[in-house]
């Protein structure tokens, strides 16, 4: 990807950066080469980002080319409000006022360049500000009040407004800015576009493990993708990418949500999108859709307050008690006396107006079918964990779980009508990135559920494919990205 630095006039750019081009504003928006690149990301360093200034239509006209500018013109609209600022900024006041804490006077000015400041203390305050107001070089005025710092505007600063005692720094900074974001590119051709994995290196059961994690990486930089591990700090950085892959556990009420509603606001391509999440997330919505389309499933009631009493007539025991928004075997439960579904019911009633009870199905294992792009990926067998009714057995009051195996099989020979019907049920939710479970009794096929966030383990999933399988989920990407720029619909 080409980097281009936009200045009001380049012989006055006081800094020599390699690997990047120096153009003025004026050319930029005048020559129509500019217009003609591709693959671009554009810092505009000019002295005003005031509206309809040189500045102002240098970030502009390149959002209109697919170029990424930083800063965006919403940004340079941000910085205009001081309270809008605050606003963005106001969950970050632990850090201030520890960062600040060794300042002696009452004032305080911050210069922010590519997220660090000379001073090392202060780079995790300029690294989350810089995330918040993505402008390459910022400052910020702090004022000390009964003790407490307080953030009092943050403007966006031009080149020659850098003392020139910070420059050998600002290189520094940039430089290093510029080659993290093109990471792994050597002996490859540079790399089209960029790509943020979001993970939670926190998450005890992340749905890829470490290994996945670095197949996926290599396989974006084959297919032309930068890829870059990104974590829940790292919001405001999302305009820097063309496309979001989230391998961090996704729930509707939690930070995985937002970011995929973010990204696809900033029109980046995102596996999952938000609304995979929000239908797949919840179990009723899925009982609702799969019934409504005549999609084989376990019997299933819808249990509120007012029919208690219709789910042993309807279902029997032992049945399935599932929380809307269940999540593998977390909020699922068999019940197999009275007393015990009575308690259990009352309890998911109290943090839900609705819940979902279904019959219960034993199985040596369930079917996975990971879906994309509306086709048939891959396939598993998943079996019960040992002694238990689930895939996933978790003691109470303990920590950990235990598993039971995984088997890949080839898709084309998996039975013709479990690829059938988790096709149907995937396709009811989008042409997004899909495990669907389903149940095999005998003769008959039920759909358990559809996932928006399945898992893909190295040593599991892609025991068939193998490296394949990580292809041609990041070609998905580029093929999405592709037609978006293009316009054209895949």
């Amino acid at each position: 990807m080409s980097i281009l630095i936009v200045v009001d006039n380049p012989h006055d750019w006081p800094l020599d950066l390699a690997g990047v081009d120096v153009v003025s504003a004026r050319a930029y928006l005048t020559d129509p080469a500019y217009g003609e690149w591709r693959s671009v990301k554009a810092f505009n360093l000019c002295r005003s980002y005031r509206y309809q200034s040189l500045g102002y239509y240098v970030s502009l006209l390149a959002e209109a080319r697919g170029h990424k500018p930083l800063p965006k013109v919403s940004t340079m609209e941000d910085l205009q409000s001081q309270n809008l600022v605050r606003l963005l900024t106001e969950d970050l006041d632990d850090l201030v006022q520890k960062s600040l804490a060794p300042i002696k006077s009452d004032a305080f000015e911050l210069s922010i360049y590519f997220g660090r400041n000379v001073a090392s203390r202060h780079d995790p305050l300029s690294h989350r500000l810089f995330n918040r107001l993505q402008a390459p070089l910022l400052r910020a005025h702090f004022e000390r009040h009964r003790d407490q710092w307080q953030l009092r505007s943050v403007r966006a600063i031009a080149a020659s407004d850098i003392p020139p005692a910070h420059h050998d720094f600002v290189v520094e900074a940039a430089t290093a800015y510029f080659t993290g974001q093109r990471r792994h590119t050597r002996k490859r051709p540079a790399p089209r576009f960029d790509l943020g994995i979001l993970r939670d290196p926190g998450n005890p059961e992340p749905p890829s493990n470490a290994r996945a994690l670095q197949r996926f990486e290599k396989a974006a930089a084959e297919v032309g993708l930068a890829a870059e591990f990104i974590t829940r700090a790292d919001l405001g950085r999302l305009p820097e990418f063309d496309a979001l892959f989230i391998r961090d556990t996704t729930y509707a009420n939690h930070y995985t949500y937002r970011f995929s509603r973010r990204a696809t606001a900033e029109g980046l391509v995102v596996i999952d999108d938000p609304d995979s999440i929000l239908k797949c997330n919840n179990k009723v919505y899925l009982a609702e859709l799969l019934t409504r389309h005549n999609l084989p499933a376990p019997r299933t009631l819808m249990v509120h307050p007012g029919n208690i009493d219709r789910i042993i007539p309807h279902l029997g025991l032992p049945c399935v008690l599932k929380q809307p928004d269940s999540s593998g075997s977390l909020g699922v439960d068999k019940v197999e006396s009275e007393p015990d579904l009575l308690a259990r019911v009352g309890a998911l009633l109290q943090k839900s107006e609705l819940i979902v009870a279904q019959e219960w199905l034993p199985t040596e294992f369930d079917w996975r079918v990971g879906i994309l792009d509306r086709r048939p990926l891959f396939a598993c067998k998943y079996f019960m964990a040992a002694g238990h009714w689930q895939i996933v057995k978790r003691e109470p009051g303990r920590r950990g779980y235990e598993e039971g195996p995984v088997k890949a099989v080839a898709v084309a020979e998996v039975p013709e009508e479990v690829v059938k019907i988790a096709l149907k049920a995937a396709n009811l939710i989008g042409d997004g990135l899909y495990g669907v479970d389903i149940k095999q009794v005998g003769g008959r096929c039920y759909v358990i559920e559809v996932n928006d966030n399945p898992n893909v383990d190295a040593g599991n999933e892609d025991g068939v494919l193998k490296d394949a399988l990580y292809r041609e989920i990041m070609g998905s990407f580029v093929r999405r990205i592709e037609a978006r720029k293009l316009g054209t619909p895949r």
